[in-house]
């Protein structure tokens, strides 16, 4: 599968938000309608207003110029935190692909790209969180996520960059 990695802008807005419903639908059997996802302000805090000054992340696209996934970063604040909030300034990091482009690799070169661009903004830590039983929290301790907290299903885990 040919693709390749490129900044996300601002006119990738409509784009992210389709990758957040990926994300929070990683599991086939529980999949969320769009618009109950699209009204739930904890999932759409990661992808609203897209790309504010802090903003970064990366999008994979396919030769033709379709996008296939995206990973970026958010610095939410204190009062309104995302489900991986761990300290004021760590950014949050969020990673979808289109199903049928998972498992070849894709998802890990969105990672470490995006990893790449927090920690050239300066960033010391990143985090992120991600249910127990989804397949994408082995893809982030091979990439040196460690685990900060565990959730009732979800772990929260963050990765130095430094």
């Amino acid at each position: 599968m040919a693709y390749r990695v490129r900044r996300a802008d601002g006119a990738d807005a409509s784009f992210l938000v389709e990758m957040v419903c990926e994300a929070a639908n990683w599991h086939p059997d529980r999949v969320r309608p769009k618009t109950d996802l699209l009204a739930d302000a904890a999932v759409m805090r990661y992808a609203r207003g897209w790309r504010r000054p802090a903003d970064d992340g990366v999008v994979a696209v396919e030769d033709s110029g379709d996008p296939i996934g995206a990973c970026w970063f958010r610095v939410l604040p204190r009062n309104e935190p995302g489900l991986g909030f761990v300290a004021t300034g760590v950014p949050e990091l969020v990673l979808g692909v289109r199903p049928m482009h998972r498992a070849h690799g894709v998802g890990r070169a969105l990672l470490v790209a995006a990893c790449d661009l927090a920690r050239d903004a300066g960033h010391q830590r990143i985090s992120l969180s991600v249910e127990r039983a989804n397949f994408a929290g082995r893809l982030y301790r091979s990439e040196g996520f460690v685990v900060a907290e565990r959730g009732a299903a979800a772990d929260t885990m963050v990765k130095a960059l430094r």
